[in-house]
């Protein structure tokens, strides 16, 4: 019998295949239950490779992390290409109501999709709220699931987006700064799972991380 778990996780996954940007297929051997139509060599939707990050991450970082924190991690990015960036203003502003109407979305359709896989109502809103990270600022403890599902889109920025992002940015400093605001947002056991992380990056991100902690 399917779980409500395993239902709401195929729905999730299905909605993140229908991302238009695809790229290629980084490494077939980890491929998941949801990809097990996609080959080596194949292009992949970003955003089921973001997720399947997401859960990558989330197993170094909690290995027994409860199933509405994995559903949550794995909806971090739900249907996200469906609002691009550019539909507000190009402002820290625009940026910041952007982020915040993202979440309410994302959490509103993830809990929708919770409950008609026969989650209770509860039970679904457990996940909309770790979706909106909620209580983030307020955490208590380091093993606190939101805090937990905080650290590992800071590792999965790190490992899979710095390169680009930071190649985009002429200002040097203002690649530091962001990465000062990244540490900040992690716990104690994110940031040494970010220092053993940054030694497999370029030498010119290795060398930005570097910049930052030493500030």
């Amino acid at each position: 019998m399917t779980t409500s778990y395993e239902k709401a996780l195929h729905q999730i996954d299905q909605a993140h295949s229908e991302d238009p940007h695809r790229i290629p297929y980084p490494n077939a051997s980890q491929l998941t239950s949801q990809q097990d139509e996609v080959q080596e060599n194949e292009t992949i939707p970003y955003e089921l490779h973001y997720a399947t990050k997401m859960t990558q991450y989330l197993d170094k970082r909690q290995p027994h992390a409860s199933d509405f924190l994995r559903l949550a991690i794995r909806a971090q990015h739900f249907r996200r290409w469906e609002v691009p960036r550019n539909s507000y203003p190009m402002t820290k502003i625009g940026y910041h109501s952007w982020r915040n109407f993202l979440a309410k979305r994302q959490a509103e359709l993830v809990v929708e999709i919770c409950v008609e896989s026969g989650y209770t109502q509860e039970e679904a809103e457990r996940v909309g709220a770790l979706v909106r990270k909620e209580g983030l600022k307020r955490n208590p403890g380091e093993e606190d699931e939101t805090q937990v599902l905080e650290d590992v889109a800071c590792l999965v920025f790190l490992d899979d987006q710095f390169d680009d992002f930071e190649k985009g940015i002429k200002d040097e400093e203002k690649v530091v700064t962001i990465l000062r605001k990244t540490w900040v947002k992690m716990s104690s056991k994110g940031q040494a799972m970010a220092i053993e992380l940054s030694g497999e990056m370029s030498e010119r991100a290795r060398g930005l991380v570097q910049k930052a902690l030493s500030g």
